[in-house]
């Protein structure tokens, strides 16, 4: 146990021990080293605070080096006194590990305690999950969660057979994580040391943690074992999967508690329900079981019918290796298309879209005579009978699976050939009538190429797509990598010049939509709509509720709402025109320039755009500064025009696109 000793005139108190001496691997740093390291505690300098106090950046001496070290100063009104203060320098300097934040030093002088740790640049899993809302893939939470657990389970059972660690208070905010994603656990204040040869063992103390990771058994007993750090981590577990706090007051009481809610929803029949919609597409069914099911492990009554840590970590591997096996298979199976491998990305889904709606505009629904009529057998069979392992996307309407044709004949060719895209329309759902008949009679480079369908089997409706690469401009904005296999510099891929070559064939197709002899009005323009081929072109989909205006007085046509949330017209949600398709592109524009989500942003925000100064504060930091700002400008101040509260001022779909054009050859 260690005591801390002040000295006579309050100078630095320095701790004892009666165990080894771990001030050898863990160094004190002296006050105006640190006063150094902060530049005065400099508040531009804090990178995070929490009850404990505020943690700095700072680059400070360890040794002969400078490195860069993460400096968290305790206030003197924390609940965090210095029995955890020294708890964790105890605690970190007996232990290592790479899945365990590493501490450099500590200083304590008259009432300051402060400790130095290792900079995880990329901060805690808590800011990527719910305040930076950073879009994880489910290949990457997987691995964050894996480290996490292989932390815990080295505190457990890891570090000799005198003693372990209970660290008891796991959460997301605890987890760091490093530049290259590697989980770290951290905060040790709370941790106490138990036997580890008896896994019944328990530690009665006062109960400390942090409420909605609290283990119940627990919290009403006082007796803590290493399964209540398991009961903690299982909602970390729900948290990523969910993306839903432990805790969240904002929502009804009755879905306050994370685990209430999803156990209840899972209950109900609801599982897919409950999972992040960011993530929905790249899960496998069996992998969604197996993760659901150790996660339910984790929350048993008796404790002892929980799994270990060590459990959890072989569970999760599996869960792993699985999805990267069905993943691996979807790669290799398109490897015909002009001779090269493809990467296999989900056809985009729209889970925000509405449902509603008429499909036809009340036209009968004749046969294309220009589309393949597809068997209903030979899609099935195309689509490994609508295995969920090739489930690419789903929305109100239906379900997207990947499948591949012959080239020459687009008969059936079992996982070789052209891939493509088939989607199975749920069996109330007409709007498959209206995609193929609106885009039976389109031809454009701008607009997504459509097949063939089938319905020569009852309650049966399939329509056959090509196939995109590059997944949608919602991927390409917020979602993760671009495609690897490309060989193609990332930040190449996402330069200004890609951006204005991509709103530019947006605003082609829609002058094409709006210019035809029917007039078709899209009324779900937004990112999940606007399809990406292998060379970054832009293909507008999502035709379902797609509409052809009037032929005579092309003005609107009343319906029921209809689009997505933050990409609808407020001036005309009940009504169909061709100035609200400029409306949602107009929004597309300005998360173009921003990189951010519209539903995150203002109105008054985007309205900055105007003022050039506040301009390049507001462009993606993601472009680095590489674009002409006069271009930026011009792009900035036309997308405000395109949402202009009053639909005459907004410019035609040809305007816009005149005048991208121009920017475009002045470059």
């Amino acid at each position: 146990m260690i005591m801390s000793r002040t000295t006579r005139d309050g100078m630095e108190s320095q701790p004892t021990t009666s165990s080894t001496e771990w001030s050898q691997v863990c160094r004190h740093f002296e006050f105006q080293k640190i006063l150094l390291a902060t530049n005065n505690f400099d508040e531009s300098l804090v990178v995070g605070q929490g009850g404990f106090g505020k943690v700095y950046k700072g680059n400070i001496m360890n040794g002969s080096n400078v490195v860069v070290a993460a400096i968290k100063r305790l206030d003197s009104m924390s609940a965090q006194g210095a029995i955890e203060f020294w708890a964790e320098v105890e605690m970190l300097s007996k232990l290592r590990h790479c899945h365990l934040v590493s501490l450099i030093g500590y200083c304590n002088y008259k009432k300051e305690m402060i400790l130095i740790y290792e900079y995880m640049p990329n901060g805690t899993l808590e800011d990527h999950l719910h305040k930076l809302r950073t879009h994880l893939s489910w290949i990457q939470r997987l691995k964050i969660c894996i480290g996490a657990a292989r932390g815990l389970d080295y505190l457990h059972t890891g570090t000799g057979i005198e003693f372990g660690v209970i660290h008891r208070d796991v959460k997301s905010s605890n987890i760091l994580l490093h530049e290259s994603w590697a989980a770290k656990i951290s905060d040790f204040g709370l941790s106490r040391i138990g036997p580890t040869n008896k896994p019944s063992t328990y530690v009665n103390t006062l109960v400390k943690g942090t409420f909605g990771y609290l283990d119940p058994n627990y919290f009403f007993t006082g007796r803590l074992t290493r399964k209540s750090d398991v009961y903690a981590f299982g909602v970390v577990l729900l948290e990523v999967l969910c993306r839903k706090r432990a805790v969240d007051t904002s929502l009804d009481e009755e879905q306050w508690g994370l685990v209430t809610w999803a156990q209840d929803s899972i209950k109900e029949g609801n599982l897919k329900d409950i999972i992040d919609p960011d993530i929905r597409d790249q899960i496998s069914t069996r992998c969604l079981k197996e993760f659901v099911r150790i996660v339910e492990r984790c929350f048993l009554g008796n404790p002892k019918q929980r799994p270990t840590m060590s459990e959890v970590v072989v569970s999760l591997d599996s869960v792993l290796t699985l999805q990267e096996k069905i993943n691996s298979s979807l790669h290799d199976a398109g490897r015909t298309i002009f001779g090269r491998m493809l990467d296999m990305f989900p056809f985009p889904s729209n889970g925000e879209t509405s449902a509603h709606g008429v499909a036809i505009d009340n036209k009968c629904f004749t046969s294309p005579t220009s589309l393949k009529m597809f068997k209903f057998l030979d899609l099935q069979r195309a689509t490994r009978n609508f295995t969920q392992d090739l489930l690419l996307g789903r929305d109100g309407f239906g379900d997207m699976f990947l499948g591949w044709v012959d080239k020459n004949t687009f008969g059936l060719s079992e996982g070789a050939g052209i891939v493509v895209a088939v989607k199975r329309y749920n069996q109330d759902r007409p709007e498959w009538q209206k995609v193929v008949t609106v885009l039976s009679r389109l031809t454009h480079p701008n607009i997504i190429s459509l097949l063939g369908y089938s319905n020569d089997k009852e309650g049966e409706c399939l329509v056959v797509y090509e196939y995109m690469q590059n997944q949608n401009l919602d991927h390409f904005l917020f979602g993760g990598k671009i495609l690897e296999s490309h060989a193609r510099d990332v930040s190449k891929q996402r330069s200004w010049g890609a951006r204005l070559k991509i709103m530019i064939g947006v605003a082609c197709g829609l002058a094409y939509l709006h210019s035809s002899e029917d007039e078709v009005i899209h009324r779900d323009v937004n990112t999940y709509n606007i399809l990406l081929d292998q060379d970054f072109n832009a293909k507008l989909g999502g035709f379902e509720l797609s509409r052809f205006g009037p032929e005579i007085q092309k003005t609107y046509v009343s319906t029921h709402f209809m689009g997505t949330l933050a990409y609808v017209d407020p001036w005309c949600r009940g009504n169909g025109h061709a100035k609200s398709d400029i409306y949602s592109f107009g929004i597309i524009m300005l998360e173009t320039l921003t990189g951010k989500h519209a539903l995150n942003m203002k109105r008054s925000t985007f309205e900055l755009l105007a003022d050039k100064s506040e301009l390049k504060k507001l462009m993606d930091p993601r472009l680095e500064g590489n674009y002409p700002l006069e271009e930026a400008f011009q792009c900035a101040v036309l997308a405000l025009k395109c949402i202009a509260m009053d639909r005459e001022d907004r410019p035609s779909s040809e305007e816009v696109l005149r005048i991208l054009e121009q920017i475009y050859v002045n470059k």
